[in-house]
This record gives structure tokens, C-alpha cells and sequence, in this order.
């Protein structure tokens, strides 16, 4: 039988429960540095193109959602592609492509967290990542890359580098910018 007492405190209960499961219940959505929004396919093809992508290069696809951007450098470009995403679906809907593409030799997906990824053997890394989030992995990219690497940021700039080049691209009815860096940066 309930008591007056846990009668009343029922509704607070009730509200701190709630508020418990509105958080974000894993560690993946607090560590999120943007949400997935896949680029469309011609960006895709322009950033690999405007990266100078070469075959048996490197590239680390930071945030790779679907696998898009690795599965074109593998098949396009002939690049080895590594993809860094924090979300289980993903990781696992970008393997499923991979494997339907038969690329498993060429292309590797990654579970994890971007900022604590090693990429001193990427010759190309690709990110669509927010403005702030870039300012957060910038230290790294200038810690890890080596001389000549090159950075692609779909429409998001890092503050503080200047581009080696800028492509501006229509598609869908909305102009993409794509920003292209090289190691070591100018500022």
C-alpha cells in the first residue's frame, strides 16, 4: 500500500525519471563533435579531386558516417580509406557497403573517438565537421600531419589556417564551400 508521502513524491519521481532518460543515455552522444549529414555525392567526388587524391594514399575520413567518402577514394581514386565514427549504426551500416563493394582490403572503419585517433600515416583527411569542432581537432591535425598532407572541410572553415584553395559548388540548390589545406598550414 502507498503512504501519503509516496503519493506526493510520486510526480518528482516521475520527473527526475524523465530527466535521467532525456540525457543522452552513452557516452557516443555527449563525444559528438556534429551531427551525421551526409555530403552528396558530387561533394564527395569534388573534395577527393580538390584533395589531389592519389592511388595508394592514405585517407582518414574523420567523422564518416555511411562510409561515402571512403568507399569513392577506394573506388575512384584507388586510396587506401580509413573512416572514424563514433556511432555503432554507422560503423555498421558503412562495413555493410564496404563489404557489398568488396573493398574490405582497401577500406577499414573505425569505432571511436576522432580526437583520440592517430593520423600521422594520412596523406588526405576529410571532415564535415562544425566550425567549433574543427577549432577542437585543429591541434591534433597540426600534431599528427605530416608535410604535404592535405585537410578537406566541406563547408566548414578551420579558423586561424588559410586555404591552399576554396571550391564553391552548387548542388541541390544550395552552394557548398570546399576548403582545401595543406601541411604545414599558413595562418
Amino acid at each position: 500500500m502507498i503512504t501519503r508521502i509516496q503519493w506526493l513524491a510520486l510526480p518528482a519521481m516521475l520527473v527526475w525519471g524523465l530527466t535521467c532518460f532525456a540525457q543522452p543515455s552513452n557516452m557516443e552522444q555527449v563525444r559528438s563533435l556534429a551531427p551525421f549529414v551526409p555530403s552528396p555525392q558530387p561533394i564527395v567526388e569534388r573534395m577527393l579531386s580538390a584533395a589531389n587524391l592519389k592511388p595508394g594514399e592514405t585517407l582518414f575520413d574523420l567523422g564518416c558516417g555511411d562510409g561515402r567518402v571512403l568507399i569513392t577514394a577506394a573506388k575512384k581514386f584507388g586510396a587506401k580509406a580509413v573512416g572514424i565514427e563514433l556511432s555503432p549504426k554507422l560503423v555498421e551500416a558503412a562495413n555493410e557497403e564496404i563489404k557489398a563493394n568488396h573493398l574490405e582490403d582497401q577500406v577499414k572503419v573505425i569505432q571511436g573517438d576522432l580526437m583520440e585517433t592517430d593520423l600521422s600515416s594520412a596523406d588526405v583527411v576529410t571532415i564535415y565537421l562544425l566550425t567549433h569542432s574543427n577549432d577542437k581537432l585543429r591541434p591534433n591535425l597540426e600534431r599528427y600531419l605530416k608535410r604535404g598532407a592535405r585537410v578537406v572541410s566541406h563547408d566548414f572553415q578551420v579558423r586561424g589556417w588559410k586555404p591552399i584553395r576554396v571550391d564553391k559548388l552548387e548542388v541541390y540548390r544550395r552552394t557548398h564551400s570546399i576548403y582545401v589545406y595543406e601541411m604545414p598550414v599558413e595562418r
